[in-house]
């Protein structure tokens, strides 16, 4: 019985990450037209297999619902654009880059981070 109640949670538990709300994978050209807009960008490279870049993916969901007319939220599948990933020297996933209104990059972080990380990263790249 225990066993079936653990083999019944896994389940849930893979099926609401699968399941978590992202956001489809930006091309070079998204990524340019945001880096131009003016407004502070996290582009967020990881993969739809990785276990910590489903963790993040609802966080940049909202983040992007949340602050759309203010920063710029991307993410980059690396499976399937490892072009882009190699163009900004992305080598483990996730990582997340950090660019202010001008489109300079700021902060480079690599690795799971909560959604009250990123938004405070989106500040200091200086969101208001």
């Amino acid at each position: 019985m225990r066993l079936l109640i653990t083999a019944a949670v896994m389940f849930f538990v893979t099926a609401s990450l699968s399941q978590a709300a992202s956001l489809p994978s930006a091309s070079p050209a998204a990524i340019a037209a945001a880096l131009a807009s003016g407004r502070p960008t996290l582009v967020d490279f990881g993969s739809n297999s990785c276990a910590s870049c489903k963790k993040m993916a609802p966080f940049l969901s909202e983040l992007d619902r949340e602050y759309r007319n203010r920063a710029n939220v991307l993410f980059v599948d690396v499976k399937t654009d490892e072009k882009t990933a190699s163009a900004y020297r992305v080598q483990m996933i996730p990582t997340q880059l950090f660019f202010d209104a001008q489109g300079k990059e700021v902060k480079r972080h690599i690795g799971f981070l909560p959604k009250q990380e990123l938004l405070r990263e989106l500040k200091a790249a200086g969101l208001r």
